[in-house]
């Protein structure tokens, strides 16, 4: 299959595909300069469903097709053969309207390491002002913000408004095995155990499109389509002229005279530049499509977090499983929200966090936990209903690589996405690991009064191999696909440290996929920093 370049459809400056964490942010940069055409388009809907403004509402959101792409991965052998369902958000605002809310910039090696794999301008103190571009820091003082943090901009990030004594007392057993106490995990070298700051406005979630879109929507010079599917990209030759989209049951074209910039993120752009003959050629030709511009990289390289999901009983200590069970505290719980916009339902999915070495070799904290207090078999089920705890615990840096690849040339059927998780050595490694460190932290004083037992994986499990297989069999995706179109000058490299798709003119990739790495840490963040500060090379290279 290949597709013609015909010429009817209307032409604008730059066409963004995706209104998700990145492509609000550059609808905003892009057309603040009145006489630059743009056109934002979004394949979900519009972000009215009140779930999405409900904190807790993330629970009615994964696998609602309201708001989500419904994807799964294949069968994965590190996870004996498990398959997950893999969330992706499909309305404006995209994965920041239905995910955990939790602001996390990463470490300062992950840029630094960036740059050193070949992409100039990528390090930390270069991508540290893009981060401040947006921020309006108000879970800290602006006493504390030493230079690393900012009030003002469109991306608000405050306090949860909600504490547990389960979540306290895993804070001081954590210090009890030397993992400090830290108020701000965005200072480079996230080390230590807090409270996650989160995304919320006054305890109503705050996405992209209201950060960057609604201020900005009545703009003459930018057009925003939601339900429009981007089947294609047009080629003439090796420049991307435009692209083809379905709205309803109809086929449109449009064309940019400066820029296509593709911010469908990790699963979506690799699919698109698929589908529109860029990739790999043996990929391509298996689906269906004609090569029209080979590119070994696209849709390789795939990387995701990996939680272990360790459970524990308590007792003595009131938890979320058996107050959700009582009817009259739920009505509780939407009274308090009513009135105060406070209690259980501002909960973000985790709201104490940690982050610590699987073993002390490690150069940099290598591990994060998101502690919640409650437990349940899997997402989408009830919660379990007695007491308890989850200490979920990720490796950071996976070394474990996969991929997302077509297998049709209709877009509307999903790719396979195979994230090959605990594929690795060292992934099984530090899986093995984290639930030691887990363990040890339950065993300190200020846990033990509560009397913890673990019953996922089980104390019964112990050895490399079989806390590994373990791992496998209760361990899941914490949401975080990255660098399925990475930058760098390597024969996998899909753009250059300008975001421009090697090969091409006429076309940017500006989402998570083009991470080089994975950041350590949960990626909506430094994905709108990407967005920030691919925004200002466009704006630069349209002035030269």
């Amino acid at each position: 299959m290949s597709h013609s370049t015909a010429d009817a459809g209307e032409v604008y400056d730059y066409i963004i595909v995706g209104a998700g964490s990145a492509g609000c942010l550059l609808a905003n940069r892009l057309s603040a300069d009145p006489n630059t055409k743009v056109l934002l388009l979004e394949a979900g809907g519009k972000d009215n469903y009140h779930w999405i403004h409900i904190p807790v509402g993330y629970l009615y959101l994964m696998g609602n097709p309201r708001a989500d792409w419904g994807y799964t991965t294949a069968a994965e052998p590190g996870l004996n053969g498990r398959s997950l369902n893999y969330p992706r958000g499909r309305v404006l605002g995209g994965c920041s309207s239905i995910n955990g809310m939790i602001y996390m910039r990463g470490q300062s090696r992950d840029y630094d390491l960036w740059r050193q794999m070949g992409n100039p301008g990528w390090g930390w103190d270069d991508v540290l002002p893009y981060f401040k571009a947006h921020e309006d820091q108000w879970a800290l003082e602006p006493e504390a913000f030493d230079g690393l943090h900012e009030r003002g901009g469109e991306w608000r990030i405050e306090k949860p408004r909600i504490s547990w004594e389960i979540l306290d007392a895993f804070r001081d057993a954590a210090a009890e095995a030397g993992i400090p106490k830290t108020d701000d995990f965005n200072g480079g070298n996230n080390e230590g155990c807090g409270y996650f700051h989160v995304n919320q406005k006054a305890g109503v979630r705050w996405n992209t499109s209201k950060g960057f879109l609604n201020p900005i929507k009545h703009r003459r010079n930018l057009t925003i389509e939601t339900d429009a599917f981007v089947d294609w990209l047009i080629l003439d030759k090796k420049h991307v002229k435009g692209l083809a989209y379905r709205r309803k049951s109809e086929t449109l074209m449009a064309f940019s005279a400066r820029e296509t910039i593709l911010a469908a993120g990790s699963i979506g752009t690799p699919q698109i530049l698929q589908l529109s003959g860029i990739g790999p050629g043996p990929v391509l030709k298996k689906a269906g499509v004609t090569v029209l511009h080979e590119l070994k990289g696209v849709g390789e390289n795939l990387q995701d977090h990996l939680q272990i999901r360790c459970a524990y009983k308590v007792s003595g200590v009131s938890t979320m499983n058996e107050q959700y069970q009582s009817w009259l505290k739920r009505a509780g719980f939407a009274l308090e929200y009513a009135v105060r916009r406070r209690g259980p339902m501002t909960m973000a999915p985790s709201q104490l966090g940690a982050f610590t070495k699987s073993d002390p070799s490690r150069d940099t904290p290598n591990i994060q936990y998101h502690v919640q207090p409650l437990t349940l078999p899997k997402f989408g089920e009830p919660l379990d209903p007695f007491p308890a705890f989850t200490a979920s615990v990720c490796n950071v840096r996976p070394t474990s690589r996969g991929h997302v690849r077509i297998v049709s040339p209709d877009a509307k059927v999903h790719p396979e996405i195979h994230p090959n998780y605990l594929a690795t050595e060292d992934d099984r490694r530090v899986a093995a690991d984290s639930v030691r460190v887990t363990r040890r932290i339950i065993s300190m004083p200020a846990l033990q009064k509560y009397r913890p037992e673990e019953f996922r994986p089980g104390p019964e499990i112990d050895g490399d191999e079989a806390l590994a297989k373990a791992a496998g069999d209760i361990a899941t995706t914490i949401f975080h696909p990255v660098s399925t179109a990475k930058m760098g000058n390597d024969d996998r490299a899909v753009v250059d440290a300008r975001l421009k798709v090697h090969g091409l003119t006429g076309l940017r990739v500006i989402d998570a996929s083009v991470m080089p790495s994975i950041t350590s840490g949960n990626t909506n963040a430094p994905t709108m920093m990407i967005a920030e500060k691919g925004a200002r090379m466009v704006l630069e290279d349209a002035r030269k």
